[in-house]
């Protein structure tokens, strides 16, 4: 989605600058917002298709920011921050961030969680019910699974999972998300249950958790189906 409109908020001019120039050369157009209450203006006046959003930001936080955009938006942001405890990464993927990247990072990294979370949203516009990463076939109507010409056999339980991670592709999906929308409300502290699940999925798939080729771990946090052609 090159040429799409990114809006990045941080405090601190030099990374602000520094992002427009990566995004910039990378196709898209930037805004720029240094503090929360410009962020949630921008937002509101320009409809970007992306924010980067960073959570130490003067007045308004960023986690406030996420939850005050979501009240009225379902625009992707993805979270560049200097904060790498687990409780953040998941506060603000559980208030609608749909990813988060520790900062320093890598230019290529980052151009890559970009184009995956652009794309999803492109998908969900769209309302796509065949879902294909890689060789992998994911008919949501039909609840059928496929790798190339082999058909996979799934629980309804499994497939709930695997399902819910299509719907999302490219994006962290954290355990409570996955365990509230799959097991129902009260059971989002059971996190072994999903790895058991996850488990079996992989088995099922052929994939290997040490080299993930569909669905991938975010310690701690959560899962996200992949999108290798993006490298994410």
């Amino acid at each position: 989605m090159t040429g799409a409109r990114v809006l990045v908020v941080d405090d601190e001019t030099q990374i602000r600058n520094l992002l427009e120039i990566i995004l910039s050369a990378a196709g898209y157009a930037v805004d720029q917002a240094a503090n929360g209450e410009e962020a949630l203006q921008r937002c509101a006046l320009n409809r970007p298709d992306l924010v980067i959003l960073d959570l130490g930001l003067p007045g308004i936080s960023g986690h406030d920011v996420i939850a005050r955009v979501r009240e009225w938006s379902q625009v992707p942001i993805i979270v560049v921050s200097v904060r790498e405890a687990e409780s953040e990464k998941i506060k603000a993927l559980d208030l609608g961030a749909a990813d988060f990247v520790t900062k320093p990072f890598a230019t290529g990294e980052l151009l890559a969680r970009v184009r995956a979370t652009l794309r999803a949203r492109t998908t969900a516009q769209q309302e796509q019910w065949l879902i294909e990463v890689g060789d992998l076939r994911i008919d949501l109507p039909q609840r059928r699974v496929s790798r190339g010409s082999e058909e996979i056999r799934l629980t309804r339980r499994e497939f709930d999972v695997l399902a819910y991670l299509a719907r999302h592709a490219g994006r962290i999906v954290t355990h409570q998300q996955l365990l509230r929308e799959v097991w129902g409300q009260g059971q989002e502290n059971e996190t072994h249950y999903l790895r058991v699940y996850i488990r079996h999925l992989r088995q099922k798939l052929g994939d290997d958790s040490t080299n993930p080729r569909y669905i991938g771990n975010e310690p701690g946090i959560g899962y996200r189906l992949l999108c290798p052609a993006d490298g994410t």
